[in-house]
């Protein structure tokens, strides 16, 4: 189960494993089970999952017949329980242990993640793995042909290495094509076989140079799933945020278990997990890479849709309150900064850093608070108007952040107009939905795009059979849902901004 040895009696299903494994599993979601061919352990590979007594990583060798890559083919059994010798800011390194390789006294570069031999002193009597954390070049004593392989998962195990730590093993990994036989199902009732390995869910472990890229990811997985709208040979894609603007931060290749979000044309905010080896492209940016569970991207069909965990969890405290915001970001260690309205009860509506990465790399963060009676909850109609809401949620910030902002244009009578800060309607159509009949007290209406003022939002608070929640006509009013507290609405007047907390289907 999701690489861990599980015994069970005869005739187990699959719904057994979980249960008795504990495995992490979303209902609904589909799960992987491969049966593995025999005697595959010992073949030649060009992918290699090395086990730490701090996690796991997995390397590629770079040029599998280079003089470096036939010597870990020989040597990587005997990699166990290699200490690891020292730590730098640029490098560490596993050793030592003796090879007959031939170092040559002269500075060697290295890319961020790479690996290659290093003899210390030039003596291969002491010879050291010696991986890089950043790109940098040094004398390390290595052979001619420098680096043999990169770090193509389980970057994050690097930072928590630390001296006293251990290789405890090497394993390859098999190419897929010859692994063996393989289904994806959501059927638990399903009877298992000895030797079966299972897969429930896709682990992601977010790149530090993608921060705005970790949001956009957090936003499309807040399920907890990736859902599986198109299925190729070399990558599967999730659609739900196509045509969302993403920033592009990270150029590097699309290797196996790449996480990447196409930023321009076509397509832009499909995000995809490749299944196989890509170049870069400067139209996707990469977020980040599979650390577990390739194997269940690599069987799944369209669809489906996984379970999914990233690494760091994301850090989003919008919607929360101080006190509660302050407890969580105790747990991890970071420093909490209250502003705007500071009382325990303050609803939290905005962060600084506002990315989790920058939280993360900073240890501190800022929160802009405000009294409750500021922050408004409301209801939306996704069954009714989901095209309309594609656009509203976008437009107030919603489709990132729990909590969104809507600036009060002009108020009148008993109407409430709002003009959202972002244009979505340049690229989000408001095509007539959901329109109404009568305007009930409380409803949001949005203005659509058989009218001049196409985007307009409006609330009334008393009933109107004459016109719209944005006074435009019933035919140009798409209702998308309601605000829960109406009676909040007296707190505000022109050029105030409102807060709106979405409230869940179980609240």
């Amino acid at each position: 189960m999701n690489g861990k040895e599980l015994k069970l009696p005869e005739s187990s299903t699959l719904e057994d494993a979980i249960k008795v494994s504990n495995a992490p599993y979303k209902k609904g979601t589909a799960i992987g089970i491969l049966i593995e061919k025999e005697d595959l352990k010992s073949q030649a590979s060009v992918e290699y999952l090395v086990k730490t007594s701090k996690g796991e990583f997995k390397i590629e060798l770079l040029d599998e017949f280079s003089s470096s890559s036939k010597k870990w083919h020989s040597i990587f059994n005997e990699f166990t329980d290699v200490p690891v010798r020292w730590i730098s800011k640029d490098a560490l390194a596993f050793g030592p242990f003796s090879t007959d390789m031939e170092p040559v006294r002269s500075s060697t570069d290295m890319d961020r993640f790479t690996l290659l031999f290093g003899a210390g002193g030039g003596d291969a009597a002491n010879t050291h793995i010696i991986i890089s954390k950043t790109k940098h070049a040094s004398e390390y004593g290595a052979p001619e042909d420098g680096v043999f392989a990169r770090l193509i998962s389980g970057k994050h195990v690097l930072r928590d290495l630390v001296k006293g730590d251990r290789i405890l093993s090497v394993e390859p990994v098999i190419e897929w094509e010859k692994a063996g036989e393989h289904i994806s199902t959501t059927d638990l009732s399903i009877k298992l076989t000895a030797g079966s390995r299972i897969f429930t869910y896709v682990e992601i472990e977010i790149d530090p140079l993608s921060p705005e890229g970790a949001e956009f990811l957090f936003s499309v997985i807040k399920d907890g799933t990736f859902h599986i709208d198109f299925v190729s040979s070399s990558f599967i894609s999730d659609h739900r945020f196509q045509s969302e603007l993403v920033a592009y931060e990270n150029f590097e290749p699309r290797s196996t278990g790449s996480v990447f979000v196409r930023t321009v044309g076509y397509g832009a905010g499909k995000l995809y997990i490749s299944t196989d080896d890509r170049p870069s492209s400067i139209m996707h940016s990469v977020i980040g890479h599979v650390v577990k569970g390739i194997e269940l991207a690599r069987m799944v069909e369209s669809g489906q849709k996984v379970m999914v965990e990233s690494i760091p969890d994301p850090i989003m405290l919008l919607g929360k309150t101080n006190a509660d915001a302050e407890d969580e970001m105790k747990s991890l260690d970071i420093e909490f900064i209250r502003e705007g309205y500071t009382a325990d009860d303050a609803f939290i509506v905005q962060q600084v850093p506002a990315t989790t990465i920058g939280i993360l790399q900073e240890k501190r963060v800022t929160v802009q608070g405000v009294d409750p009676e500021m922050l408004v909850t409301i209801e939306l109609y996704d069954d009714l108007a989901p095209k309309t809401l594609a656009f509203f949620r976008h437009a107030v910030g919603l489709q990132y952040h729990p909590v969104g902002v809507l600036p009060i244009m002009m108020t009148y009578e008993n109407t409430y107009i709002f003009k959202a800060e972002k244009p979505a309607e340049s690229y989000k159509e408001i095509f007539p939905e959901n329109t109404p009949k009568m305007t009930i007290a409380g409803e949001i209406g949005v203005t659509n795009q058989a009218a001049k003022r196409a985007g307009m939002i409006g609330v009334k608070t008393i009933d109107d059979d004459l016109f719209g929640p944005a006074g435009e006509r019933f035919s140009n009013t798409n209702i998308i849902g309601k605000i829960l507290e109406i009676e909040k609405l007296k707190h505000f007047k022109d050029g105030d901004i409102i807060y709106i907390l979405e409230s869940s289907k179980e609240e």
